[in-house]
C-alpha cells in the first residue's frame, strides 16, 4: 500500500511542478491525475499497484473533509458582516451552474429527438 499512495504523491507532484513550468490555468492535483490517467492507459500493470492504495483511501474518505470542515468554521467568524454577500454568491452560482449544465446537456443531446424521447 505504500507503493499506490507513493505513486499518488509523485503524479500529484509531477502535476504541480508541470502546471508551474507551463502556467497551465488547473489546479496542480488535476493535471497529475490526468497524468495518472494517462500512465494507467499506458501501463496496465500500474492498475493493481494503484488500486489497493485508492481504494483504501476511498475507505477513509470522509476523515479527509475534517480539516475541511474545521476551516470552514474558523473562516465563518471573519464573514460574520457578509452573511448577505454570501448567500446571493452561492445562490447566483448555484443558479449558474444548473442552467450553464442545462445548456451543455442540450448542446450535447443527439438531434432529432422530441422531449418524449421519440422521433421528430
Amino acid at each position: 500500500m505504500l507503493l499506490a499512495f507513493a505513486v499518488l504523491l509523485v503524479f500529484q507532484c509531477l502535476g504541480e511542478g508541470l502546471v508551474f513550468l507551463v502556467g497551465l490555468p488547473v489546479p496542480g492535483p488535476v493535471a497529475g491525475m490526468l497524468l495518472l490517467l494517462a500512465a494507467l492507459a499506458a501501463f496496465p500493470r500500474l492498475h493493481d499497484t494503484v488500486e489497493a492504495g485508492a481504494n483504501e483511501l476511498l475507505r477513509h474518505l470522509s476523515l479527509l473533509f475534517v480539516p475541511a470542515g474545521v476551516g470552514i468554521i474558523v473562516a465563518a467568524a471573519s464573514g460574520s458582516g457578509h452573511w448577505l454577500a454570501i448567500c446571493a454568491a452561492v445562490a447566483g452560482s448555484t443558479v449558474l451552474t444548473l442552467a450553464v449544465t442545462a445548456l451543455v446537456l442540450r448542446a450535447l443531446a443527439p438531434a432529432g429527438r422530441n422531449e418524449e424521447g421519440g422521433d421528430v
